[in-house]
Formats: C-alpha cells, sequence, structure tokens
C-alpha cells in the first residue's frame, strides 16, 4: 500500500494552518513527520484520519481515493485518550469493537499484546492506578489491538523509561517488518533516525523538507572532516601551521577536531598529510548534520 496526500489545505477561521501539504508513505515505511508545535502536523494527522475534511486536495490510497470504511487506522494520540477509572481489557476491547473486531477477537489480540509489552498483570485493573510509562504502553495496546494499516504514532516514548522504549522499540519495528504504513511523529530526533527512512518538515502550515534522510544529510557540503585520536591537539598544530593550503578552519570539541577544508576534493590529500606525520588517529569522518541540526535549520523563526 502507499498513502499520499496531495496538496492539502485547511483554514480555521481567518487562519491558514496547512498550505498545499504534500507527503507519502509506503507499506514496510516510516514517514517522520516533524514540526514545532503549532506547525500543523496534529491538523494533517486529522485529515488523513477523516476526523475532518481539507478544504482542498486529496488523500489517496494506491493511486485511489482513501476509502476509511475499508482499512483500519490505529492512532496514538500525543494527548492520551482513554479513560482513567475503567478496567483495562473492557476499554480495549470496546474501542476494537468500535473497528470492527469481535470481542473473542479483541480479547486475544489484547492479551498477545499485553505479554509482548509485560503488562498481562495488568489487564483488570484500571488505568489510573498505573504508572505514567505503563498508561502509555495500555494505550499503544489499545491502538494496536485492531491489527491497523495504517498506524499513527505521535510521541509515542513519552514517559518511558530505558526498558520500557527497548519494548516499544521492538514493537514499532515489528509493524514496519510486517508491511504496515507508519507515520511517526517525534521532537525526539533519535528515535525518527532509527525507524524512519524518510522525512517531512512542516513549518508553518507548509512543508520545508522532504525526501529520504540520508539523501538530504549528502545533500550539505562535504568538505567537513571530523578527526578522533590522541594528541589532537598536535595534530590541529599541525594542520594550522602547515596545511594552509587546504585547510580553511579548525576546532576541537567533544566530537574531535573539525576540519573545514576549502575544496570537499581536499579529503585524500588530507588524509595522506596525516598518515605521512605518523599520527595515532582512529577515525576519520565526513561530517553530516543530524537530524536536529536539519530540524532546527527549517523550522526556527
Amino acid at each position: 500500500m502507499q498513502i499520499n496526500v496531495n496538496n492539502i489545505c485547511k483554514t480555521f477561521g481567518d487562519k491558514k494552518v496547512l498550505e498545499g501539504i504534500s507527503l507519502s508513505c509506503e507499506s514496510g515505511k516510516a514517514l517522520g513527520l516533524l514540526g514545532r508545535n503549532g506547525a500543523g502536523k496534529t491538523t494533517t494527522i486529522r485529515i488523513i484520519m477523516g476526523i475532518f475534511p481539507a478544504d482542498s486536495g486529496e488523500i489517496l490510497l494506491d493511486g485511489k481515493p482513501i476509502n476509511r470504511n475499508k482499512l483500519k487506522i490505529g492512532y496514538l494520540p500525543e494527548e492520551r485518550g482513554l479513560y482513567p477509572k475503567k478496567i483495562i481489557m473492557e476499554q480495549i476491547v470496546y474501542l476494537a469493537e468500535l473497528k470492527g473486531l469481535k470481542s473473542s477477537e479483541a480479547k486475544k489480540s489484547a492479551r498477545e499484546l499485553l505479554e509482548k509489552l509485560e503488562m498481562t498483570e495488568y489487564e483488570n485493573k484500571r488505568l489510573d492506578t498505573l504508572s505514567k510509562g505503563n498508561q502509555q504502553k495500555i494505550q499503544l495496546i489499545a491502538t494496536l489491538t485492531c491489527d491497523p494499516d495504517i498506524v499513527i504514532l505521535d510521541e509515542p516514548f513519552s514517559g518511558l523509561d530505558p526498558v520500557n522504549a527497548m519494548l516499544l522499540k521492538d514493537t514499532v519495528k515489528e509493524l514496519i517488518a510486517k508491511g504496515k504504513i507508519v507515520i511517526f511523529s517525534s521532537h525526539q530526533m533519535n528515535y525518527v533516525e532509527e525507524f524512519c527512512n524518510d522525512i517531512a518538515i512542516i513549518n508553518k502550515g507548509k512543508i520545508v523538507r522532504a525526501g529520504e534522510i540520508a539523501k538530504i544529510k549528502k545533500s550539505y557540503s562535504r568538505n567537513k572532516i571530523v578527526l578522533d585520536g590522541s594528541n589532537l591537539d598536535k595534530v590541529k598544530a599541525f594542520l594550522d601551521d602547515r596545511m594552509q593550503d587546504l585547510v580553511q578552519n579548525t576546532y576541537v570539541d567533544k566530537s574531535g577536531l573539525f576540519v573545514e577544508l576549502k575544496n570537499a576534493e581536499m579529503k585524500n590529500k588530507l588524509m595522506s598529510s596525516l598518515a605521512g606525520e605518523s599520527f595515532d588517529i582512529d577515525k576519520f569522518y565526513v561530517y553530516e548534520p543530524s537530524l536536529n541540526d536539519i530540524f532546527v535549520e527549517y523550522t526556527e523563526d
């Protein structure tokens, strides 16, 4: 399956919230939908889900107008939506029945997920008796019980300790491996990089950068080199004093010695020069901006 969002626009009152949003995601891949608070991510998600319509544009599934009656969408919202005073299994089953499952099917699926996420002991407890992290896991179980075709996860790792985060990561990877369409929205860029091949960055209602993360990173200048090893101060002094024809700037930070070349094609010459001096260098690699750097570049005012 492939879902395409084509040129959708949305206005609330006098405020334009979305202006020509286009993005796509296919089975077995995760799309990172990124943006600052208020950028338009949630509005985009709600239009995909059919909670309200776009003013213009279209949502296509495999090239045809999306028919939400013929597929299941699982949505984990950033603001949690389960009932704190209700028994966990009862409300999971109820929500799954709303999506077309029989009670027996819902219970079977829910129990499998409860076991996978180590939550079986809470099946008959009220939600408000659980910790914030465990409530988050129950919310995810409720999202996935119906075996959705499209899974939309909005800040899924909020409130999770490292052990629970690992369980959730395994679950997300399994969804991708099963061929689900996964749309992943988060401000935690390390998780986005781990799961997503592609990103779409929204800023002020517009897509400002989209595509494969690897290609976006490689589109930046390749003239910055990072070195790591012992005696980096000596390496820096050598470059500053004797490699001025190659080197434009050098500085040391916690990642190592950064070398800005005058030309990206000078990498091999730099490597040969350093090898000839017998410096103890453990790492030599081209610097690429982090996803966080890219996000800030395209969303800062």
